[in-house]
């Protein structure tokens, strides 16, 4: 897939709907998100616009007469997007664009799957995005989505585009659909087959809202160089790293795709090969800024998407990350009240990374068992096995043979067992 990023340096008025759901101090919050994924995606935010309603509009989510104010506000400001911080049907943009036909009009989940199209780098990223992309844009297809044209090699950009030429793009974008499914679907079956390759490793993935820091902590617990950047959605690969905590503990530790409030249920649904390592975990790491005023919301955000993924009685530890950016005692007196059992850490500044390392080898622990198992010596291939990827607590030679207590996984206990 081409890259279809469409909105760089245009200018953009951003709309954020006040209702009985959330307060204002809510709704800024929100806005200040939508400012930043904007900005992300390379958008200049030249104003913002807050309107209560009592009740979505059908025809235009706001009022008519606030929909024509706000297109007047957008001409005043030589903007030439519009961007809701709230899902729009097809038919409220469409309405939309028969008020106006300079300014195109998106939505906050429009807006995500630009920046993910922007940001995807292998191909099962781009085929995840492109899947998610086109299934959002099939039923908005208009002129507005005349871009198009660099993904699709020219559709929505012919002279002269009627219904009939809109309906001759979709049935090429419902080809094209099909085509990335089954891309897909090669795709999780090879997940699958990695995933078995590693069944006997402790897997640990690193979930949270995107740009809590997941990247530095993977950096940080594994030591290697990862691709870090501030900035929403950096990373949308996953990565995998073999960790060792100590002598007789390693893990797989996972890092994949940041989640957001309100993400676009296409592209949880394209994303699910890459997900697929977060299901089969054994334990969660969730990762929070410690220093956002949002993080209720955040946590609130993350145990959907567990939820959605069938992944929520997965073991869990909440990481207060960025905790080098709390700077008042009250803030840490708020986070140890409500969320006592978290650890608090700085991944950029390596501080307290020790803690969470004991945390994540006492869950160890518990799924690990410890047996007395006895070889003569002339068994000395089995005596070398045993003794693999296991803690040796005692060893006691006797006259023909050796007596081992060892403590390991209760994967690989069963492992030396079977084969003693």
């Amino acid at each position: 897939m081409k890259n279809n990023n469409f909105l760089n340096l245009e200018r953009a008025l951003l709309i954020g709907v006040l209702s009985n759901e959330q307060d204002s101090e809510t709704l800024t919050e929100h806005l200040d998100e939508l400012k930043l994924l904007a900005e992300t995606s390379g958008v200049i935010v030249v104003g913002q616009i807050y309107q209560s309603i009592k009740k979505i509009n059908s025809q235009y989510f706001v009022g008519k007469g606030k929909a024509l104010q706000i297109i007047e506000q957008a001409k005043e400001l030589k903007v030439k997007l519009i961007i809701f911080d709230d899902e729009l049907t097809p038919s409220q943009i469409k309405n939309f664009l028969k008020l106006t036909k300079e300014i195109k009009i998106i939505d906050r989940n429009g807006l995500i799957l630009d920046i993910f199209s922007k940001h995807a780098k292998t191909r099962e990223s781009k085929t995840q995005v492109e899947l998610a992309h086109l299934e959002y844009v099939l039923p908005r297809l208009s002129k507005q989505w005349s871009h198009l044209e660099r993904q699709m090699g020219g559709i929505g950009t012919r002279a002269g585009m009627g219904e009939s030429q809109i309906e001759i793009d979709r049935r090429l974008i419902r080809q094209r659909i099909s085509k990335l499914k089954k891309e897909l679907l090669q795709i999780e079956k090879e997940r699958r087959i990695q995933s078995k390759l590693r069944i006997n490793k402790y897997r640990v993935s690193l979930v949270g809202y995107t740009n809590a820091g997941k990247s530095s902590l993977m950096k940080c617990l594994s030591g290697e160089d990862v691709y870090i950047q501030n900035q929403l959605f950096a990373t949308l690969d996953t990565t995998v790293r073999k960790v060792h905590l100590d002598k007789h503990h390693s893990i797989l530790l996972s890092d994949t795709v940041g989640f957001i409030r309100k993400l676009p249920h296409d592209l949880v649904a394209s994303f699910r090969s890459t997900l697929f390592e977060v299901v089969e975990s054994d334990l969660f790491l969730i990762v929070l800024d410690a220093s956002s005023n949002q993080i209720k919301e955040h946590m609130h955000t993350i145990n959907n998407v567990l939820n959605e993924l069938g992944a929520d009685d997965i073991k869990t530890i909440i990481v207060l990350n960025k905790i080098d950016l709390v700077t008042t005692r009250n803030r840490i007196k708020y986070l140890k009240n409500n969320y006592p059992d978290a650890v608090m850490v700085s991944a950029i500044d390596y501080l307290r990374i020790n803690k969470l390392i004991n945390r994540i080898i006492n869950i160890m622990n518990e799924e690990y068992e410890i047996i007395e198992i006895s070889f003569p010596y002339s068994e000395a291939r089995q005596i070398s096995m045993a003794q693999r990827n296991v803690e040796v607590l005692d060893r006691n030679y006797q006259d023909d043979r050796i007596n081992l207590k060892i403590k390991g996984s209760k994967e690989r206990i069963q492992k030396i067992l079977n084969k003693s």
